[in-house]
This record gives structure tokens, sequence and C-alpha cells, in this order.
């Protein structure tokens, strides 16, 4: 059991002196969590909170049968993969038995990053090709070829820049882009990705167009319709490869669909995954086609020490399992509906709610200063997530103006839960933006 004896101000001076200084830390008084259930996390002082911010403890933080799925395993084996097992092949399957019959191939890792890391390189091998496609917005991992396709990194405070080989496209947000016509705006964002094949082919060999089947760090992004479906044309045309992140938006998270790339009625060439594949373990995935599987295949052995170990595999079906007998799918799409539109009626009464968008259990509040102008209120968003986690309710800004309350909790997340996030957003707004619109 964690030591909860330890005073606050001493963990935080033991963290400072130990970890690295980029290592940030939630809320100006950090909280000290030592237990989670479900969707709910409990300090050293046993206060409870909503969390509705972990997307990676997708079915619920230590969910029983996850629990249970990784003791039995690890107390009976636990090694690489170059034994025949039967966990690492039945989860394959049952992975691809959730994607389009074109994804059929599975290659296992630990994390998300390692996921678009090999995404990566197999694009490259596959067309020969270094260029590469990205959204505005964008986070694809930490590694240092991934920070290099990442605007959402690159772009910010401690970066250099797009390297040459990377081609930024604008983000497609029919809030704050240049084409907000619902009915047109997919077809026109996607124009700037053909724009774009044009200038890496001019430059090199275009390999890969990257895009989060609905955006996280870009400020909970839902892409218009039609953008990736334009988009991979445009790319295939080229001879590029489509790459689908799915790592924050995967496993039933958007409800009306299993994966968030469907939503747009689109099959990419290349699918990782990561965060709620394995509820907390480390676990990411690479799923793509017997194509892309045959090119990579040039003798260079891939390996991965921990991908697809057995432990792995048995909590990867747990979560497969869990998702589909307790319809969490279906669960996240109610859920989801509920507390968007109870954002929505409080959206008619607050200024300062500019607006509110996402699918299922993704969901993102933008705040504005003002609605003309769009300016957006920093301040009053990080105000706001310190405000309700005073009230038990675990929220997180994000966006590249850092205005976006942005929701994304265990798909245990109740209809119950949403009519209290309501309830306590309304609170602090009343408190912080009393002004209702004209």
């Amino acid at each position: 059991m964690p030591d909860t004896t330890v005073k606050h101000d001493e963990l935080l001076a033991s963290r400072q002196q130990y970890l690295g200084p980029t290592l940030s830390i939630a809320y100006d008084e950090p909280l000290k969590i030592v237990r989670g259930v479900m969707q709910y996390l409990y300090d050293d002082e046993e206060r409870q909170y909503l969390d509705c911010v972990n997307n990676v403890c997708h079915v619920g933080h230590c969910h029983p049968r996850v629990v249970e799925a990784a003791q039995e395993q690890m107390a009976v084996l636990n090694t690489n993969t170059r034994y025949l097992h039967d966990n690492l092949v039945r989860y394959a399957q049952r992975l691809c038995e959730t994607l389009p019959e074109e994804l059929s191939v599975c290659y296992f890792v630990c994390s998300g990053s390692e996921a678009n890391e090999l995404a990566l390189r197999m694009a490259k091998t596959q067309t020969g090709g270094s260029d590469v496609i990205v959204v505005d917005g964008a986070y694809h991992g930490n590694t240092s070829s991934l920070i290099d396709i990442s605007p959402y990194k690159y772009k910010g405070a401690g970066g250099a820049g797009a390297p040459p080989h990377v081609h930024e496209v604008v983000m497609p947000d029919v809030y704050r882009g240049p084409y907000r016509d619902a009915a047109t705006a997919g077809e026109q964002y996607a124009r700037h990705v053909l724009d774009a094949t044009v200038q890496a082919n001019e430059r090199g060999t275009l390999a890969a167009f990257f895009c989060e089947s609905l955006m996280g760090c870009g400020g909970q992004i839902v892409l218009p319709d039609d953008y990736l479906a334009y988009a991979f044309e445009h790319v295939r045309q080229a001879g590029g490869v489509c790459v689908a992140d799915e790592v924050q938006v995967g496993f039933g998270r958007v409800g009306s669909r299993f994966w968030g790339f469907e939503t747009q009625g689109v099959v990419p060439d290349i699918v990782t995954l990561g965060k709620p594949i394995g509820n907390g373990h480390p676990l990411g995935a690479v799923v793509t086609t017997q194509e892309v599987a045959a090119s990579f295949d040039n003798g260079m052995e891939y390996f991965n020490t921990f991908g697809g170990n057995p432990v792995s595999c048995a909590v990867g079906l747990a979560v497969l399992d869990i998702i589909e007998e307790e319809g969490l799918q279906e669960h996240a799409l109610a859920a989801g509906n509920r507390l968007k539109a109870g954002l929505a009626r409080l959206q008619e009464r607050y200024a300062a709610i500019g607006d509110v968008r996402g699918m299922g259990l993704f969901l993102g509040v933008e705040l504005v200063a003002d609605r003309d102008s769009q300016e957006p209120a920093t301040d009053l968003a990080k105000r706001v997530i310190e405000d309700m986690k005073d009230r038990g309710v675990l929220l997180s800004t994000d966006g590249p103006l850092d205005n976006v309350l942005k929701i994304k909790p265990p798909l245990m997340f109740s209809q119950l839960n949403a009519d209290l996030v309501v309830k306590t957003l309304d609170e602090v707004l009343t408190d912080l933006a009393p002004e209702a619109p004209k």
C-alpha cells in the first residue's frame, strides 16, 4: 500500500529534487492520489474525485477483471514473443476482428509513442520516402522523430519548428478555422492536404499523412464530414500512406463507432493504438494491411522485448471483453450525449462558453472572453479547472490557446456523473463568469 503519511510539501520537494523539471504536475495545489476505483480517484484523506480526464484507464481505474487477468498471467509466465503463446495470437485475432478486414496484421509495442514511431518506419519503408504531412495542433508522441511531426510540440516552448521534411496543414476546425460551413468544410480543409502532397513530392517523396481521428491536443476537435475521405484520396494518389492515430479516441470512446476513423467512413493503411488499449498497463499496437506488412518484411527483423508479452495480451483481452460484455461503447454514447446536451444548455446561459463539441465521451468546451472576436479565455479556463477540482471534479485544459476544457473520462462514467459535471460547472461559472449572452 502507498505511504500516505508523507506531507504534500515534503513529497513535492522530493519530486522536484529527483525528477526532471519538465515533468509537469496538475493543479496549483497538487493532489496526492492514492487509490482509484472505476471513474473515481481518492486522495490521501479519502476525498473522492470524479475523474473526467483520464482516458488511459478506459474501462475504469483498477477494474477487477483487468487486475485479475494481469495477476493470473503474471503468476504463470511473462516473457518475450520468441515463443509460441496462446495469448499473443488470440489477442491479435480479437483486435483485428474489431477493425475493417483490410487491417489484418498486428505489431505490439508498449506505448502510443512506440506505435506511431513504428508506423512512421513502416510508411517510409513502404514508399521509400521521408516526407510527412501533419495537421496543425497534432501530437503523435514523445520520441525525437515524433516531436518532429507534432506541431503541438515543435511550435511550442522549446520547439525548433517543423523540419524540412514535415509539411503542416491547417487544422480542420469549423469553430476557429477559415472554413466553417459544415456542409463543405471537409473538402475545403482537405485541399490543403492536396497542396501539401505536391510540396512533399517536389521536395522529395511523400511517405505518410498522419492524422488523429479526432484531435486531442488540438482542442478536442471533431473533423468535419468527409475530411479524411478527401484527404486520404489525395495522399494515396500522391503515393503516400494514410495513418490514423487512434491513441486517444479508439475502443468505443466516440460511442457511435468502435474506432474514431469509422465516423469518417474511411479505412486507413495503418492504425496506431495506445493509452486505453491496456487500461493503464503499458501496451500499444500497430495494425496494418498485408501490403504494408509485406513491404516492411525487408530483411530487418522487427522485435520488441516487451511488446505482446503474455501479461500485456491477457490485459488487452480483458479490456476487449469488458467493453463488449458491459456494453461500454453504447454506454459512452448515452452518457456522452447527456453530458453534451447539458453543456449545450450552459452555453445558452454563459457567454464564456463559445463552443461545445465532441462525440461520446470525448468532449471539449471552448471558453472565450468575447464570442464575436473569439478571444480565448485562457485564464478563466485555468480558474475553472481549479474550482472544479475543489468541488471534487477533475478536468484539464488543452488546445493551442489552452482555453478548452477537455473531458475524456473512463467509460464507466454515468449519466448521473454527467448531471453532476453540468451542475458543478454551472456553479463555478456563476461565480466566475456570470454575464449571460445577449
